[in-house]
């Protein structure tokens, strides 16, 4: 797919990873919510069922990541919360009531929130000092992504939006059974839970995870309502899923291009930039109707998600400590895509139904600069590090 050096076994095991777990995410992110708007949730109830989930990414990540660090057992933590929460998604088919499936969610989410940083820290120690290469792995994810938001779109389209739940569902039992093949990793026992309080109480860790907690609080409006939004303006599934597509194959574009750009800018500077165009993309959004505005938001996505979300993993994973690199991960993890999207969330299914996207699309780029305006005020004269080559 690009020029790249070899890779081992278990770089490819972890990329089939990535490449199945962002599948099933491009099932649900783009569709789901979608799937609840065609059963008659309202905007607050959607909102509500997105925000218990991003509860549950704040919650159980930590509790899962201290006891896989403090007693070595990440891998089987990991290969368990699989399959607990694929067996656990088959009770979405047998409901369409409000308060069953919140309460599903709520089952569901306990397992299955803990899985990406899981993930993440496995691909930053098989890189060990090559982490810059993670981009080129991580990449794997975003083609799934493209590749099932087109084709389920199309699907939708032509079929039911019942399908969703249950090519989920076969995505998920795909995701369990390769993960019994992830690779084994010995790593340092914590001996004490001081490792992970360093980990939280560093001056810069702090300022970076409420900077990012603003950053995935400004996705939430997009995350949440864009494919809704794009339908309520006349839109196809279709053009709904290419529009999703687009934006991760935007992101590939940078994702395999991460040596050279950690080579050549500092990860602060990319995270700085990140900030800047994510409050761009927003107010583009707030306002853009014809399919070319609509095109150029979805770029961006290249920056907004793909430089800053690499960014982030080696930042976090920099910051912290040797014995507690999973920990650091999941607490990155459930600041940002927990406790930020489920803000995020909560806020836009709150005032959706009365203020509009593009009023929420506007204040998440006023959201996004503020979380920039704030990693630049903390950041110290000398965060100028690059990643080794």
């Amino acid at each position: 797919m690009w020029n790249k050096p070899p890779v081992d076994r278990s770089e490819r095991i972890i990329g089939a990873q990535y490449f199945l777990y962002f599948g099933v995410l491009g099932m649900y992110l783009p569709y789901f919510n979608l799937y609840c708007y065609h059963i008659g949730f309202s905007g607050f109830q959607i909102g509500a069922l997105s925000g218990l989930r991003s509860i549950t990414l704040v919650l159980f990540p930590l509790i899962w990541s201290t006891l896989a660090d403090r007693f070595q057992i990440r891998r089987p933590l990991y290969i368990a919360c699989n399959f607990i929460s694929t067996a656990l998604w088959l009770f979405y088919l047998f409901t369409t009531d409000f308060w069953p499936l919140f309460a599903i969610t709520a089952v569901y989410g306990a397992f299955y929130a803990p899985l990406i940083s899981f993930l993440e820290t496995f691909t930053m120690e098989t890189l060990g000092r090559s982490r810059n290469r993670y981009g080129r792995i991580r990449a794997w994810g975003s083609l799934s992504f493209i590749l099932i938001v087109v084709l389920l779109g199309r699907a939708i389209d032509a079929f039911s939006v019942d399908l969703i739940l249950v090519t989920i569902l076969f995505g998920s039992v795909l995701l369990a059974m390769v993960s019994v093949k992830i690779p084994r990793i010995e790593t340092p026992p914590a001996t004490s839970p001081r490792p992970q309080a360093g980990t939280l109480l560093n001056r810069r860790m702090v300022v970076f995870l409420i900077s990012a907690f603003l950053m995935l609080t400004s996705h939430g409006t997009y995350y949440g309502f864009f494919s809704i939004h794009l339908e309520s303006i006349g839109y196809g599934k279709t053009f709904i899923g290419g529009a999703w597509a687009l934006a991760s194959g935007a992101e590939i574009l940078v994702m395999i291009r991460s040596v050279a750009i950690f080579r050549r800018f500092a990860i602060e500077q990319v995270l700085m930039f990140s900030f800047a165009v994510a409050g761009l993309r927003w107010l583009i959004l707030s306002v853009a109707i014809s399919p070319a505005a609509i095109v150029v938001a979805q770029v961006l996505h290249a920056v907004t998600y793909g430089a800053f979300h690499m960014a982030s993993i080696l930042y976090v994973d920099r910051l912290s400590p040797k014995a507690a690199k999973t920990m650091g991960q999941a607490v990155n993890n459930a600041i940002t895509y927990g406790l930020g999207l489920m803000a995020g969330f909560f806020l836009n299914g709150w005032l959706y139904d009365t203020l509009g996207a593009g009023f929420l699309f506007a204040t998440s780029g006023v959201i996004a600069l503020c979380g920039g305006l704030l990693f630049k005020a903390g950041r110290h004269p000398d965060d100028t590090s690059r990643t080794e080559a």
